[in-house]
């Protein structure tokens, strides 16, 4: 069963997702504070499939909470264009994930935004972290072995600053 489960999640894009006319501010592109939100519907599917969804919170008492995100905004997105996102497990430890996500435009496959993002698991009892499951441990190592094999992505581990020559 582990093997389709990632398998699922391993596969290189999943969809279903449109900029909403609500999305878009006044420069007629999609806001930036839509990107975020988009991200966050988007790791839904991989967090369902990793057993860290709104199911595992009820069933276990756990859940994920957001450390840090750091976006990148690559092309501008406009009402109607459907969106893809890819999802890559870069590392995990027995407390915290550290992903990365693309956006992609669904139709022609170009780059809108990255997404980086470190999550630590909470147990909601106490809402301090603890470490994952059994179960949860072994689908993000099983994951991990999967994606490992991957080319890191060039935009994982960038710092933010103004460049200086």
């Amino acid at each position: 069963m582990l093997g389709t489960l990632v398998h699922t999640i391993d596969t290189l894009s999943y969809g279903g997702f449109t900029v909403l006319p609500e999305y878009i501010d006044p420069n007629g592109h999609m806001n930036v504070g839509y990107y975020s939100v988009l991200f966050d519907k988007a790791l839904d599917l991989p967090w369902a499939v990793l057993g860290l969804g709104y199911a595992s919170i009820k069933a276990g008492g756990r859940s994920s909470f957001a450390l840090e995100t750091h976006v990148t905004y690559q092309r501008e997105l406009h009402e109607g264009d459907p969106l893809d996102f890819t999802f890559q497990l870069l590392d995990f430890d027995p407390k915290r994930i550290h992903y990365f996500m693309t956006m992609l435009h669904a139709r022609e496959r170009w780059l809108a935004a990255t997404s980086e993002s470190i999550s630590i698991c909470i147990d909601m009892t106490t809402r301090r972290s603890t470490t994952w499951p059994d179960d949860q441990s072994a689908r993000l190592r099983a994951l991990h072995i999967a994606h490992v094999q991957r080319p890191r992505p060039p935009e994982a581990g960038r710092t933010i600053g103004i460049r200086r020559k």
